[in-house]
């Protein structure tokens, strides 16, 4: 499971980080902590131009150069063309709830708040793995 984390707190950071370690997820993670790396890592531009497709994007709201609103924006675009999408599952300690609605009307999958509750992480994390299992079967039943 490729797994794509924007968080600019480094605590936050490594409590996700420790949480998937010790969950037995078999994952590979990359960090990053601007809004505009998490574009770029999406859009493979530049330093990312060979990153993988992440099967999952843990995304914090409130980052240095913008919101992670404007990550959802761009994903939408970059993503318009596509048959399947990047699950999202918000990591903030905001509960305003007009950010919220506007994030699920750009397709966000879950919420979680912070500090975050490493159960129900995991849980969110297992699901969209088993998802993702699920999604893979389906697509080579043709093949």
């Amino acid at each position: 499971m490729e797994i794509l984390l924007v968080e600019d707190g480094l605590l936050d950071a490594r409590i996700t980080i420790h949480a998937l370690r010790r969950s037995g997820i078999r994952h590979r993670l990359t960090l990053v902590r601007t809004v505009q790396e998490a574009i770029d890592f999406l859009a493979r531009r530049g330093v990312f131009a060979r990153a993988p497709q992440p099967d999952l994007l843990l995304l914090d709201l409130t980052l240095p150069d913008g919101n992670g609103v404007e990550i959802l924006d761009e994903m939408r675009v970059l993503h318009a063309d596509r048959s399947s999408r990047t699950p999202v599952v918000i990591l903030s300690a905001s509960d305003d709830d007009q950010t919220q609605r506007q994030c699920l009307e750009l397709g966000v999958d879950d919420f979680i708040g912070k500090p975050v509750d490493e159960d129900k992480f995991l849980r969110v994390v297992r699901d969209h793995e088993h998802l993702m299992r699920f999604s893979d079967q389906d697509s080579m039943v043709g093949v």
